[in-house]
């Protein structure tokens, strides 16, 4: 099912779904563990988990979620919304103390888990009293939530008595349908409201600026628990099947390509470097990637000299896209002409982020909120359907993050005449060193394209009595290589402005990242600040 020229996407979440098990019930839907659910089965399910849950909830509770990716997750993108419920994400990967407090802050009266993840959070749970009240499903017993409480029932007893519980309820596509608390990055996770008409916004967008064929079969190896999840609604809408891995390995992503003849996936600039990694090591397993025939990406800004590496060494279509939490997914898209053009001389392009696409305005403004004329920096802005209603019970945040109808991304960014958008860096990662601007992004990316040596890299600013803040470079090596400090910084400077090579480089096993592939930039700034003597080099800066 192609869904090109079919018009936009209206109704609800689950009315995609639906359509196709009307249709066509027997079409493969999802494959996961190695079980093939189809389309009819997943409607289903759908059905089943709506009703359970409207049984055990209020219309408008939050329905908190927890556990490695499985079948479940995608049933819940759906069901909970169906109910006049909102889906609560929680990253599995987070300690339970953060995963109690935004089980707080939303005010979810249900948790639903794995039997491992409820088993690791039910001792903070059981300290917490204002989780009292917490009703606890394991997802084993997921269809059979509208069931008497005993059996899959964990919590407490009768947790709806006294409420409207099972009422029947309206849904509208401007209600909410998922809460995501951002990533943390730069402070403490917000959760990300968004409605019905946000994410079939999203996937409208995505169709126009990365469209799925009639013959795609789709890998989806990032987390369920973050927005990358809009992947999964955008191909089943489109009626093609899911694979979906546990958990992003090279090996299990060679593995499941190759059973199931996936033609196209999309991944973090960390994941597409470990399975490029993978493969020098094992070249036998290339032949075994034959039916892959495209790669996008997203989450982190994707290196030149990595899309340069993986298009020789897999010969694959390339796609970027930017976007975030608040934005349902991607606004913008670079296609895989683009790359072909940046790959043949336009290099440019491969550090752009792409056109916009979809319905959604984007603007590049200074700092009094006016356009800036092309080629000039300055914050990119977004207004459109696929933009976030706002932060959970936090008016004040909210407040700060939208001029009128435009929401304020955070990101520094430049339209070239042609309307393609290039992001310099995020506004709070920019280093202002004596008075200068440095993009830690174009520090990154030269330090990549110049030292073969580097793995992975991430550049911060770290405070300076003489220059405010100055360039420092954490950076990890790859396996059985070696690199001195002075050789590294003497190569940024050949291509580089001075003031923006490191003054600092820090070697470190690894970086400290989130679900979706990136860095932690905060974690840095704070470990560095902590414990200047990490610091290892320091080098006077021509100014």
């Amino acid at each position: 099912m192609d869904r090109r020229g079919a018009g936009p996407l209206t109704g609800l979440l689950h009315h995609a779904v639906d359509g196709i098990a009307d249709r066509d019930p027997d079409r493969p839907a999802l494959t996961h563990a190695g079980a093939t659910v189809t389309f009819g089965d997943l409607a289903d399910g759908i059905r089943a988990v709506a009703a359970g849950v409207a049984a055990r909830t209020r219309p408008g509770d939050r329905v908190a979620m927890v556990g490695e990716n499985n079948a479940a997750w995608v049933e819940a993108f759906y069901a909970v919304p169906r109910a006049g419920r909102i889906l609560v994400f929680l990253n599995h990967r987070l300690a339970p103390a953060e995963l109690v407090s935004i089980l707080r802050r939303s005010g979810a009266s249900l948790l639903a888990g794995t039997p491992e993840e409820l088993a690791r959070l039910q001792p903070s749970i059981d300290r917490s009293a204002d989780l009292a009240g917490l009703d606890v499903v394991d997802l084993d017993g997921w269809r059979r939530l509208g069931q008497p409480p005993g059996g899959d029932h964990t919590g407490p007893a009768d947790h709806t008595a006294g409420h409207t519980a099972g009422a029947a309820v309206t849904v509208t596509a401007a209600d909410p349908a998922w809460i995501i608390y951002t990533s943390g990055t730069t402070g403490s996770p917000k959760g990300a409201v968004l409605t019905h008409a946000n994410l079939l916004a999203s996937v409208d967008a995505s169709q126009a600026g990365r469209p799925v064929r009639d013959d795609d079969v789709y890998l989806f190896p990032f987390p369920l628990c973050h927005v990358a999840g809009y992947n999964v609604l955008r191909v089943l809408a489109a009626g093609r099947p899911v694979v979906l891995a546990d958990r992003f390995s090279p090996e299990q992503f060679v593995e499941l390509t190759e059973r199931y003849g996936v033609t196209t996936t999309s991944v973090a600039a960390t994941m597409l470097s470990s399975l490029l990694d993978h493969l020098e090591d094992r070249p036998g397993d290339r032949a075994r990637l034959s039916t892959l025939r495209s790669i996008a990406y997203g989450a982190a800004p994707m290196p030149p000299v990595l899309l340069r590496r993986a298009y020789d060494m897999l010969g694959v279509e390339l796609a970027g896209g930017y976007g975030m939490t608040e934005l349902a997914g991607n606004v913008a898209f670079l296609g895989p002409d683009d790359h072909r053009r940046g790959l043949a001389g336009a290099t440019h392009l491969l550090s752009s982020a792409g056109r916009v696409a979809g319905s959604a305005e984007v603007r590049v403004v200074d700092d009094g909120g006016e356009p800036v004329p092309p080629g000039g920096q300055g914050e990119i802005v977004v207004r459109g359907p696929q933009v976030t209603v706002g932060y959970w019970d936090d008016e004040e945040t909210t407040g700060r993050s939208f001029t009128g109808d435009w929401f304020h991304t955070g990101d520094v960014g430049v339209f070239d005449g042609d309307g393609v958008l290039s992001i310099v860096d995020r506004k709070k990662d920019v280093i202002v060193t004596g008075a200068e601007n440095v993009s830690s992004r174009e520090v990154e990316d030269e330090i990549l394209r110049s030292s073969p040596e580097v793995a992975e890299v991430a550049v911060v600013g770290v405070p300076d009595a003489r220059w405010g803040e100055n360039v420092c470079a954490v950076v990890v090596l790859r396996r059985g290589r070696t690199l001195a400090a002075d050789v590294l910084i003497g190569r940024v400077r050949q291509s580089l402005a001075g003031f923006k090579a490191p003054r600092h480089v820090v070697t470190v096993d690894h970086l400290p990242k989130n679900g979706t592939g990136k860095v932690v930039k905060q974690e840095l700034r704070q470990w560095l600040a902590a414990d200047p003597a990490v610091l290892g080099h320091r080098r006077e800066v021509r100014r």
